[in-house]
């Protein structure tokens, strides 16, 4: 048996190698960005008004002027205008390209406009407010977006900003999700008093999905034979299985010594946790990678935050920030094993507070629906105090 560091060392040690692939920019959320986008020109291009108001020539105002006459209109998207005459001013637009010879907005709030003369209410005026200057945000070939980052909506607002209608993105691992089961049946079916549905493998595939990670589900029947055959076929077209069940020491467990007669070299089997200490782990010689993991099913979706998603997003070169929260009840834990405690959290005063709730054991899915993350409880201590920090593994 493995530790947790030595579990986490072997599977950070396999990362899958992923290939480039080319999308719309639009269809690129929550991919992972594989080239550095650069500044096509300036960002903004052009001095830019930022309030709706005036543009003026700001030595008139040095000047003691406060009452200007409105020569003209500057609206977003015209042709540049220019102030003809330093005692006059134009009405402008917020996002408009700010007139030559004006270096100066005087929102409409503190100006007031009567028969072609805008009068100035206020004290106060700076020189270039409200002026959004050329190239304050970026300059032109200035590095904007480097490979590593996962692309959200502000991301995307960029790459639409600068042309990128198509971007490299690293394409994920065409990966199966296989159950495995007699009492297991469809979703669609009713089940028999011994038996349950599936959901282990939609849990799996629907995590995966919020991270842009797509995956094909299957099922292993209880059936030595039949289940070496199909997962011949499935390491033979997928570069990653992540299994469920069956990698405990039932008599039906047939899992691991399945893998490795099909050339899964296994790695580790085992690791000094609770709950899915039976947690199964293995590379293939052609690079295929196996993540066997204990049919509970909360040792299922445990393993996938712990293990699989950090593995996968190191794999495609997103850094990983280890969350932390404090322990906000005292707990109790009697055993040497890392305890993943189940927790919802608060945020209290700018803590994240996680409150345990421990549920059924590794059985009862039911009790996620009350819990946002894990609490990783070290092994060396058995009591855990209100207020101390652990790790935290969220999935909310």
């Amino acid at each position: 048996m493995v530790s947790v560091e030595e579990a986490s060392s072997i599977v950070f040690s396999h990362l899958f190698e992923p290939r480039l692939e080319t999308v719309a920019f639009a269809e690129a959320v929550d991919k992972v960005l594989a080239e550095t986008i650069v500044a096509d020109r300036d960002f903004p291009p052009f001095d830019r008004v930022s309030m709706d108001g005036i543009a003026i020539s700001f030595v008139e105002w040095e000047a003691g002027r406060r009452i200007f006459s409105v020569q003209d209109i500057q609206a977003a998207g015209m042709k540049q205008k220019s102030l003809g005459d330093r005692q006059h001013c134009l009405e402008v637009m917020t996002g408009a390209i700010l007139p030559t010879g004006a270096d100066a907005v005087i929102p409409y709030e503190d100006i007031e406009i009567n028969d072609g003369s805008a009068t100035i209410l206020i004290e106060k005026v700076r020189l270039g407010q409200n002026v959004h200057k050329q190239g304050q945000d970026a300059k032109a070939l200035s590095v904007l977006l480097e490979p590593g980052i996962l692309l959200s909506p502000a991301e995307i607002a960029l790459l639409a900003a600068v042309g990128k209608s198509n971007v490299q993105v690293f394409a994920y691992p065409s990966t199966a999700i296989v159950s495995s089961g007699d009492e297991l049946v469809a979703v669609q079916d009713t089940p028999e008093p011994h038996q349950i549905r599936r959901s282990n493998t939609f849990a799996i595939q629907s995590a995966m999905k919020t991270m842009g990670w797509e995956g094909t589900v299957w099922h292993l029947p209880d059936n030595r034979e039949q289940m070496l055959d199909t997962v011949k076929r499935i390491s033979a077209s997928f570069d990653i299985i992540i299994l469920s069940g069956g990698v405990s020491k039932g008599r039906f467990d047939f899992v691991p010594e399945v893998l490795e007669e099909v050339g899964i070299t296994k790695l580790f089997h085992r690791v000094n946790q609770r709950p899915a200490k039976p947690f199964w782990f293995g590379v293939s010689k052609k690079g295929t990678i196996v993540f066997a993991l204990p049919g509970n099913p909360v040792s299922t979706f445990m393993c996938f935050y712990r293990y699989i998603k950090p593995w996968l997003f190191r794999s495609v070169g997103v850094k990983n920030n280890t969350m932390k929260a404090v322990l906000a009840k005292d707990f109790s834990f009697a055993g040497s094993l890392v305890y993943f405690l189940q927790v919802s959290v608060q945020n209290e005063n700018g803590m994240l507070m996680a409150y345990p709730v421990e549920g059924g054991g590794s059985g009862d899915f039911a009790n996620l629906k009350n819990v946002d993350g894990f609490l990783e409880l070290p092994s060396h201590k058995e009591k855990f105090l209100t207020g101390e920090v652990f790790p935290y593994i969220p999935f909310r």
